[in-house]
């Protein structure tokens, strides 16, 4: 079973010839990092900042818990563009 997908295998991780130029330079492949990592961002606060309204409506005293926990997923934006400033 291996040994039949071995072709399809080289083809696909290859591309052709190994020479080729990369398909994505370190820039791109930074942009399509500092982008994914928005879209997470967003997506991880939707959920976190739905909650954390709901919280805060039933009792004042967890603004703060509800502030740090909606803020979190920002530093993964953070990280990412210290990886565009590195390469």
């Amino acid at each position: 079973m291996i040994e039949a997908l071995e072709p399809v295998a080289e083809t696909v991780l290859q591309n052709g010839d190994v020479t080729e130029a990369p398909f994505l330079e370190n820039e791109g492949a930074a942009a399509i990092a500092v982008g994914l990592s928005a879209i997470a961002a967003g997506y991880a606060e939707r959920g976190i900042g739905a909650a954390a309204i709901g919280a805060i409506a039933e009792d004042d005293d967890l603004f703060v818990p509800g502030l740090i926990m909606t803020v979190l997923p920002e530093t993964l934006v953070i990280f990412a563009l210290v990886v565009v400033f590195i390469i």
